[in-house]
């Protein structure tokens, strides 16, 4: 699953990064090392620019967290921040954004906790850093949505609120001793097919949800400050008692 990321890189180094043809500098975020569900994030997705024509690629912010278009209020948001990549085509939340809204969630890396029993008591909960183990942007694979809310006219700019989920896929055998589930991540050379509103055909879709060869990721494990969404800041990211410990809730 993923529950948590860090998101660092500049907007600017994103655009590059994927090859952005569309990006408006005064819709950002700022860079966050403990971005929590209903949160907002970068994505990058192909659509057509306002007014029409062909799409093109888009460095946009969408909320972490995605509310199916017939959905009567947004409240489900925070449960559904995770699509499984076995089910998401037949899935009535995801499968429409599966078919033709698809988009890449560049991070720095993802937490994950392993639980770990104890003799006596409640089993502890150590989280781990994953990154990329070339240091470079990770893409998770992601799928988004627009969600009307009703109390607006069409033209307000609270009537669309556009959200997104992260596929997930069953982790790698170096990985699944912290969990059975990880984030599927893609590498550039399917990022064009994954982003293409065209491709809507799921059984040309599917080979797409199959994860890079194992290695590409390191685990490292980091100090439990992170479990508190009121912390936040490159500490996280150290191994554990490098940094001052937070006694608040785990996630």
């Amino acid at each position: 699953m993923c529950g948590r990321f860090a998101s660092t890189t500049r907007p600017e180094d994103l655009v590059e990064v994927f090859g952005v043809q569309q990006w408006d500098p005064t819709e950002t975020v700022a860079a966050s090392w403990n971005v929590a569900p209903t949160s907002p994030a970068f994505v990058v997705l192909d659509r057509p620019p306002k007014g029409g024509g062909a799409p093109v690629r888009q460095l946009r912010v969408l909320r972490w967290g995605l509310v199916p278009a017939w959905s009567k209020s947004p409240e489900a948001a925070v449960k559904m921040i995770n699509a499984r990549s076995d089910t998401i085509h037949e899935k009535p939340s995801y499968r429409q954004a599966f078919a033709s809204r698809r988009c890449l969630v560049p991070v720095d890396g993802y937490y994950e906790w392993e639980t770990i029993p104890a003799e006596k008591g409640k089993p502890r909960k150590q989280p781990y850093f994953v990154h990329r183990a070339d240091g470079t942007v990770l893409a998770l694979a992601g799928v988004y949505e627009f969600w009307r809310d009703r109390r607006y006219p069409p033209d307000h700019p609270e009537a669309w609120l556009v959200t997104c989920a992260i596929v997930t896929t069953d982790a790698e055998p170096a990985l699944a001793p912290i969990h059975h589930r990880m984030p599927l991540f893609l590498d550039p050379s399917s990022f064009d097919a994954w982003l293409d509103p065209g491709l809507d055909d799921p059984a040309r879709l599917f080979p797409l949800l199959v994860p890079p060869a194992p290695g590409a990721l390191l685990a490292r494990p980091v100090g439990p400050a992170v479990g508190n969404i009121r912390n936040n800041g490159p500490e996280l990211l150290l191994p554990p008692g490098e940094a001052e410990p937070d006694e608040g809730v785990l996630f």
